[in-house]
């Protein structure tokens, strides 16, 4: 018996030092705007894996700049616009990305505060031009899809004195939460949020989704965590969370 339980004791031993030998601590670059998908799936992933992660968040002009500027990472899960970047682009593997979630642009208030019509082009239009103030981030994927609107509805110069530029979602709702400036345009999972009312989607005519795809790094030594963490995104579970986060999967 005394054998038997050291020869167990000794397999559990191995096999600890077999799953410590395989994990890995990835380097992660991701989209803000996946801020509140990331802090469910992180744990759930970690716990799954037994891998780490290092969550590097930031707007597109962020990423890209992360990306490019010679500090290791394994793994994106970004806009699509930091793919477009050549710069960028080279400094992840070759091939086909993986999309991974997208959402649309909506609109939001005050809580408390009147909501706009805004289910028209027109409707859009004349409630952005009334507006005093608009807090958005115009340098990320989100401001440039918002300036195509704005573009398309023929009112870029009339909004640049409205735009409350910020530097992050986050200050993007407490902006409007505090009565700082009347409306937030940006993405609706980032619009639910406490202290904001969401007037609505922009109409389907204007709506301009994000999509965030994701890649490996061409430098990374933890390929094979990567991948897990990709392919992981795409599991019914993850699915689920990205889901309830007001975003849609793929």
């Amino acid at each position: 018996m005394r054998g038997l339980s050291v020869a167990v004791v000794g397999i559990v031993a191995g096999l600890m030092l077999s799953s410590a030998a395989t994990a890995a601590e990835l380097r992660v670059l991701a989209g803000g705007a996946m801020t509140a998908v990331w802090a469910s799936i992180k744990p759930k992933f970690e716990q799954t894996s037994g891998h780490k992660l290092d969550i590097f968040f930031g707007t597109t002009p962020n990423l890209i700049k992360e990306a490019t500027s010679g500090k290791p990472f394994d793994v994106g899960i970004v806009p699509v616009e930091v793919m477009s970047d050549a710069a960028a682009r080279s400094h992840f593997a070759a091939g086909a990305t993986v999309d991974i979630a997208r959402v649309g642009l909506g609109v939001a208030v005050r809580a408390g505060a009147p909501k706009p019509e805004i289910s028209t082009p027109d409707a859009l239009k004349a409630a952005l031009l009334k507006a005093a103030s608009v807090a958005s981030i115009p340098e990320s994927a989100t401001g440039y899809s918002i300036a195509k609107v704005f573009e398309r509805l023929g009112i870029t110069e009339a909004m640049k004195a409205k735009m409350r530029a910020q530097p992050t979602p986050a200050q993007v709702v407490a902006m409007v939460a505090n009565g700082q400036a009347e409306l937030a345009l940006f993405l609706m999972n980032v619009l639910t949020a406490p202290g904001l009312d969401v007037v609505g989607p922009f109409p389907a005519e204007l709506q301009q989704d994000v999509v965030y795809t994701a890649a490996p790094s061409a430098g990374t030594k933890e390929a094979a965590a990567a991948k897990a963490l990709i392919d992981y995104l795409k599991t019914p579970e993850a699915i689920s969370v990205i889901k309830s986060k007001g975003m849609m999967p793929g």
